[in-house]
């Protein structure tokens, strides 16, 4: 086990014992019933949705700084590292909330009028440490990680309550710069809640979003 200062690829590991450790905030963005969507419409329209929201979420996360670690399915996997990687990546939600809204919802009623098709998604933020192994056999392998940040960000992102889209933990939520927390207007982005299914732990939802820059 060794100290990290930077997002390891898979060759920075050895297949053996060999792990890094680093601060990180992971943030998973998930479509909503996308099992409903493979199972309803033709796959070359499912995957024109799977490719729409998952190159917003990509161009958005790269701009904001962070590192896409993977991708599986309907959902896409980032970690933020540095002094800022918890405004970054709670910016970067409503970010994607901007995104869906206004360009990936616009876009696909102009292309197929006639759909009632509506995408909906969900994105979970959470921050800890983490260790990060390689593994798998020589010629297929892939890194793994592991932390209380992947896991809960990961069942965050499964979250959904109408227009709350944005999820995260308090410990994120308590270091977020002021410009990530209260609007222009002077309101507040987030509101409290208790996540029963952990033991009451505070998080946070909002339903605002964030133009992309």
């Amino acid at each position: 086990m060794r100290d990290g200062t930077v997002i390891p690829a898979p060759a920075d590991l050895r297949l053996g014992n060999d792990a890094v450790k680093l601060a990180g905030t992971v943030l998973y963005a998930d479509m909503a019933d996308s099992t409903g969507l493979v199972d309803t419409y033709q796959a070359a329209f499912a995957a024109e949705v799977y490719k729409a929201f998952l190159t917003c979420c990509a161009r958005i996360i790269k701009a904001r700084g962070g590192t896409i670690t993977a991708y599986d399915g309907d959902r896409v996997m980032a970690v933020f590292i540095g002094s800022m990687k918890n405004t970054n990546a709670a910016k970067c939600a409503l970010q994607i909330n901007y995104a869906m809204n206004e360009i990936i919802r616009p876009k696909l009623k102009a292309q197929y009028p006639n759909t009632t098709y509506v995408p909906a998604h969900s994105v979970g933020v959470d921050t800890s440490e983490l260790f990060i192994a390689r593994i798998g056999v020589r010629n297929d392998n892939d890194l793994v990680w592991v932390g209380r940040a992947a896991n809960y960000a990961a069942k965050l992102c499964i979250l959904r309550d109408g227009a709350y889209t944005s999820w995260i933990t308090a410990t994120v939520y308590g270091v977020l710069e002021n410009d990530a927390k209260t609007g222009a207007n002077g309101q507040p982005m987030w509101e409290a809640r208790t996540w029963t299914a952990r033991n009451n732990m505070s998080i946070y939802r909002s339903s605002w979003q964030w133009k992309p820059d």
